[in-house]
């Protein structure tokens, strides 16, 4: 299958290897991958602040970039970012053809362990390592993609790592986007509940989905002089070496 991939902005800024990972795995499994350098923003800081006509604008260019794509399908290694192309329609309310070409791209776009899983049915990537380790629901996967067995079923699939569910797994790290910036004492409070789940799991490495995610949580492991290593599913999936 031929796949164009959406990176995303703090993956192409901030977590490049991750996209690296997400490509090398998608070759792995036998996809043709393609990408277009001209992509950008998707808009969701925008689109979350209220800013609707400047979440339009990206939300265009986002459409006729991909839209010259010939590839099958657009991936993503961010549930966040993967929820905001679905919520792409809502912002032509009164144009039904751009809603129209938000939809057909929206069915086109899929998360990274999603994709895997449930369009090329494939749960076993080749990938091994060793070590303890578990997983994070990013909110935007969970609650609006629905995406909380694939990534499970991928990393029980990666051989010589023991997968162990930590307690409160669904529950926000406290990033949120902007809502971090917003309410840094929430947000730290939220993510002080999270590490301690994620210590008591006796773990070497916390997985997610989300970039965004991992950052918050890495950045108060590194504070706590943690061992614990934060890793994106495309990290491990691309493994084929000890965690430790």
């Amino acid at each position: 299958m031929k796949v164009s991939v959406f990176i995303t902005c703090l993956v192409d800024q901030l977590c490049p290897n991750v996209g690296v990972s997400m490509v090398a795995v998608l070759r792995r499994v036998g996809c043709e991958v393609v990408f277009d350098e001209r992509q950008t923003c998707c808009g969701q800081p925008a689109f979350n602040t209220g800013y609707r006509n400047e979440a339009q604008k990206f939300a265009k260019r986002f459409i006729k970039i991909f839209e010259e794509s010939a590839a099958e399908a657009i991936v993503s290694p961010s549930g966040s970012c993967v929820a905001m192309v679905k919520h792409f329609h809502e912002l032509f309310p009164t144009d039904e053809k751009w809603r129209e070409r938000a939809g057909k791209i929206a069915a086109r776009t899929h998360e990274f362990g999603s994709f895997l899983v449930n369009v090329l049915k494939v749960e076993d990537v080749g990938a091994s390592s060793t070590g303890r380790i578990t997983w994070h629901d990013a909110c935007h996967g969970l609650r609006d993609l629905n995406i909380r067995d694939e990534p499970r079923r991928l990393l029980k699939n990666v051989k010589g790592v023991e997968f162990v569910e930590m307690s409160n797994a669904d529950v926000c790290c406290g990033f949120g986007g902007t809502f971090s910036v917003k309410f840094p004492e929430i947000s730290a409070g939220i993510l002080d509940n999270k590490i301690e789940s994620i210590e008591k799991a006796d773990v070497c490495a916390v997985v997610s989905g989300d970039a965004s995610c991992l950052m918050q949580i890495g950045g108060r492991l590194s504070r706590l002089d943690s061992k614990v290593k934060p890793m994106h599913l495309a990290e491990i999936l691309a493994c084929q070496n000890h965690l430790r």
